[in-house]
């Protein structure tokens, strides 16, 4: 049982360990060109003086050496890729197998539903574990000290230990997949956010006490090294496995603490045609990703106007923001357009994951039936890929119309209609990733959500490394997002976006023609 747990998430494992490693690693290795000029980082530590940077980046610490500037540029990023994988991971083997049935079998033999949800929890830690050990083994390849690259590794793992035993017993209250998964992700959010909070609000610093990414950033990896912190979340996690695996012993099998109700009216909205039902199975999911987006956006929009008012101050400091990699911050609309360039990643995964879940419900039969019938398989494909289009657009205009509130709450000077198209904007690389997970979807099934999330993370990745690595212009321009105008601060490039959007659709062409022809999983 404990290799077949440790199967079940290896891939998505080794994947997000790649991508942690390869962010901070790049990150690290460009410091010494930032180091080489004393105005860079002269520049870089007075952006960080400002209460809106430190909202949206975090506190930065020991700035001028190559580790305490690699744990504020890829810090964050990183353990929100690791605590949301372990979260994902958790509820998918544990609630997502038992909701599925297939845990009957085993469970009605000598094995203790505490064992396995026990293993499971053991293997997604030991992935997590493994990826705090590699990160703090980059660092020290890297040539950081030692000591703050085990306290930044230790404390990663131990958010992401934290995050798979958050997930773990909210699988044994809820009694879905998706409610577990859905809470354990909105708790983390809520996290990050009260350390944004904490950082930028006068008085509320203590926050940081009560948040997972708060504690990781009170250690404060290469300058005091504190192991408190990491020892408290540590605990943390400790008590909240504990917790579910008591709770996985004092429940039914295939229910959850919180019981369902027996009896209750049949909700059949949307469920008369193939285009309703798939608008169904998308609502839910479209809402608590619009809810991440739309409150990430309304914070950059509040933020943007302080950030770029610090800047127009001195424009030396505009000047060597610029070269320190914040380039176009000195007003908002350069400001909004570069996190706008950020939106692609999200709103592309969640294209991927939809189309994921179309194949997900193979095995689990829910297909069989509808396909043996009069409807085309192309006609199923091409419904869910149209409804997760238009989810695409939605997520893109929530995030939109938060990043206009945001600045006309704090007196910016963003019209809606820019708001919209610097937003708008990015939606060829989401739809390079829909086009992308419809191929997957037709020829390799298993691997659909990866495939269809590369457009956007592996692309953003590429760039990066490209940009730090001094790469050939060809190497970064295989990037999706290399072709993507800073809108508003400029005219959207519509020969790049038509060229994307074309290939997307070519690639949902041939996905929908393989799917016509292979199996399905059953």
């Amino acid at each position: 049982m404990g290799r077949l747990a440790l199967g079940q998430v290896r891939r998505s494992g080794l994947a997000a360990l790649l991508v942690a490693v390869a962010l901070t690693a790049t990150v690290a290795a460009s410091f010494d060109a930032l180091a080489a000029d004393p105005a860079t980082l002269a520049a870089l530590r007075g952006i960080a003086r400002n209460p809106a940077v430190r909202t949206l980046f975090g506190e930065p610490v020991a700035l001028e050496t190559a580790g305490g500037f690699t744990v504020w540029r890829s810090g964050t990023p990183v353990a929100v890729l690791l605590g949301a994988w372990a979260a994902l991971a958790t509820a998918r083997t544990t609630r997502g197998e038992e909701e599925a049935g297939r845990w009957n079998l085993l469970l009605a033999g000598p094995v203790r539903l505490r064992t396995v949800v026990g293993l499971h929890l053991l293997a997604v830690a030991a992935v997590v574990t493994a990826t705090g050990a590699a990160l703090a083994a980059a660092l020290v390849l890297t040539g950081t000290p030692p000591g703050g690259a085990a306290v930044h590794g230790a404390g990663v793992a131990a958010l992401g230990l934290f995050s798979a035993a958050l997930a773990a017993l909210a699988a044994q209250v809820l009694g879905t997949r998706p409610a577990a998964a859905g809470a354990a992700v909105a708790v983390l959010g809520a996290g990050l956010l009260a350390r944004a909070v904490a950082n930028g609000a006068p008085g509320w610093a203590g926050l940081r006490w009560v948040s997972p990414f708060g504690l990781l950033e009170l250690s404060r990896p290469y300058a005091q090294d504190r192991v408190l912190p990491v020892l408290l979340l540590l605990a943390a996690a400790a008590v909240l496995a504990a917790g579910a695996l008591a709770l996985a012993g004092r429940r039914d099998v295939g229910e959850g603490l919180l019981a369902r109700p027996a009896h209750r009216r049949a909700r059949t909205a949307l469920l008369g045609s193939v285009g309703g039902f798939a608008v169904r199975r998308c609502l839910r999911p479209l809402v608590g990703w619009s809810a991440g987006i739309g409150a990430y956006y309304l914070l950059i929009g509040t933020t943007a106007t302080a950030v770029t008012e610090f800047l127009g101050q001195d424009a030396s400091v505009g000047e060597l923001a610029g070269q320190a990699g914040f380039s176009d911050l000195d007003s908002v609309r350069g400001f909004t357009a570069t996190v706008f360039s950020l939106l692609p990643v999200p709103v592309g995964v969640f294209a991927a994951v939809r189309i994921a879940a179309l194949v997900g419900a193979e095995p689990d039969r829910r297909l069989a039936l509808l396909a043996a019938g009069p409807v085309g398989r192309v006609r199923l494909l091409g419904t869910e890929a149209a409804v997760a289009a238009a989810g695409v657009l939605a997520l893109l205009t929530v995030a939109g119309l938060a990043t206009w509130a945001g600045v006309a709450a704090s007196g910016g000077g963003l019209t809606l209609p820019e708001a919209l198209r610097g937003t708008w904007s990015t939606a060829p690389v989401a739809l390079l990733c829909l086009g992308a997970a419809v191929f997957a979807a037709g020829w390799l099934p298993s691997v659909t959500a990866l495939i269809g999330s590369l457009p956007a993370a592996g692309g953003f990745l590429l760039l990066v490394l490209a940009d730090s690595t001094g790469a050939p212009s060809w190497v970064r321009d295989l990037s999706p997002f290399a072709h993507l105008a800073p809108v508003p601060l400029e005219g959207a490039d519509t020969a790049a976006a038509l060229v994307m959007t074309v290939v997307a659709v070519l690639l949902a062409v041939l996905g929908a023609a393989g799917y016509r022809r292979r199996d399905l999983a059953c």
